[in-house]
């Protein structure tokens, strides 16, 4: 089988990218991918808000300044939450047990047939619905 050429990078993802954790040389490859065409890769701007309000909790204002400007130079497609997305985000979230970000994260993963970039274990409900590439096992 072939690997994907569509992933959609949850926030668990990029923020081990941002970290520089374990699966940021995963990550890392993907956006060099990206770059040269080779793949696409997504996120959903529910998920970029998601992000932002972590590393400024973390970090302060400025961090996640930084994080947006690092973010908006990767060839990374950011998805806006539009109406279609809302309906199956929310549909998502009336049937499986995961945050309502995440949900998000599964309607564009669904609508571009991508794969899931995560190591949260909250997507384990989800996997008959979409392809998770799993960065790391959590439990």
């Amino acid at each position: 089988m072939a690997e994907s050429t569509e992933f959609i990078l949850a926030s668990f993802a990029l923020l081990d990218y941002l970290q520089d954790e374990p699966v940021a040389a995963r990550i890392e490859k993907l956006l060099e991918n990206a770059g040269k065409e080779k793949c696409q890769l997504f996120l959903s701007m529910i998920n970029l808000g998601e992000l932002l309000y972590i590393t400024e909790r973390r970090g302060g204002v400025a961090k996640a300044q930084d994080a947006l400007a690092l973010i908006r130079q990767l060839p990374i497609e950011i998805v806006p939450a539009d109406e279609q997305t809302v309906f199956a985000a929310a549909h998502i979230k009336a049937n499986h047990p995961l945050s309502y970000a995440d949900s998000f994260v599964v309607a564009i993963a669904i609508q571009e047939n991508a794969t899931i970039l995560t190591g949260d274990p909250e997507f384990r409900s989800i996997e008959t619905l979409a392809k998770v590439e799993w960065l790391q096992v959590v439990d």
